[in-house]
This record gives structure tokens, sequence and C-alpha cells, in this order.
């Protein structure tokens, strides 16, 4: 990963919630480590358990378009594996083709997404916005809004 991009996930178990966070100007290696890291995290959830997620990607730029096409399919396909279609999916053409499983029995519960673009943010809200997803642009916000979901 480029020395300006971060990224990071983790899982609660006690509040069955894993936070993945990518931010800065991130190269295609830094990409695949993010990726490497959210599965890895994912991989502590129980056999046949559910979580919720927090997926922090205020701040992340893409250095280049090989990058931000592999980073747009990381938490699509990452949830769908968990019974879960991001409301925003349905905005590509791939969504039409999109299996939902539940690997080791596990499901997704609920998830807040977090980025900087206000206006994509506010669109994403008011379209696929629901009382178990979110779109929000302040991590705080998001994070307090998660922690409040009751898996």
């Amino acid at each position: 990963m480029t020395q300006t991009g971060i990224s990071a996930s983790e899982w609660i178990p006690e509040e069955k919630l894993v936070i993945t966070h990518i931010t800065g100007d991130v190269d295609m290696a830094g990409v695949e480590e993010w990726d490497n890291g959210l599965q890895e995290t994912l991989s502590k959830v129980e056999d046949n358990g559910r979580f919720k997620i927090l997926v922090n990607l205020h701040g992340f730029t893409a250095l280049d378009f090989a990058a931000h096409k592999r980073f747009r399919t990381v938490v699509p396909q990452t949830l769908a594996r968990y019974g879960w279609k991001a409301g925003y999916v349905h905005l590509f053409e791939e969504a039409a083709d999109m299996q939902l499983t539940n690997t080791r029995g596990i499901s997704c519960f609920a998830a807040v997404h977090v980025h900087q673009d206000e206006s994509k943010i506010e669109k994403y809200q008011a379209m696929f916005g629901t009382e178990k997803e979110r779109f929000l642009t302040d991590p705080e916000q998001a994070e307090h809004w998660i922690r409040g979901v009751v898996v």
C-alpha cells in the first residue's frame, strides 16, 4: 500500500460488529491488503452467527483505474457471501446476477457505509437507506448508529 493509504478491519465479538476502514491514496496492492484484512476479520465470526458492519471509506482515493475497479467489488462481493446485497449495487448491471450465500451459515444483519462524497451519499441514503442500512458522510455518526443496531 502507498504510504498515505491506511486500512484496518476488526471484529468486536461482544457487539457482533465488524469495522473496516480504508483511507488515503491507495494503489492495487493496498486494495488487496484491505480486502485480505477484511476477509481475515470475517473469518473470526462464529459459524451460523450474525454480524453488523461499518464500512468506512472516508478519505479513500484510488491511485488508478485498476485499483478503483478492484476496490468497488470488495464490499458488495464480500457482503453477498453473507446474505447481504448492499443497496447501491442496484445501480450496476452486475446486481442482476449477484448470488447471495451464507458462508459458514453466517449472515450480515445491518450495514452502514461512510464516504466523503456528500452528494453521492445523500443520493444513496435517499434511494437505498433502510432501517438496517445507512449511508453517511460522518464516521462518528455512522459508528454511533451501527453500535445502536441490536443483532
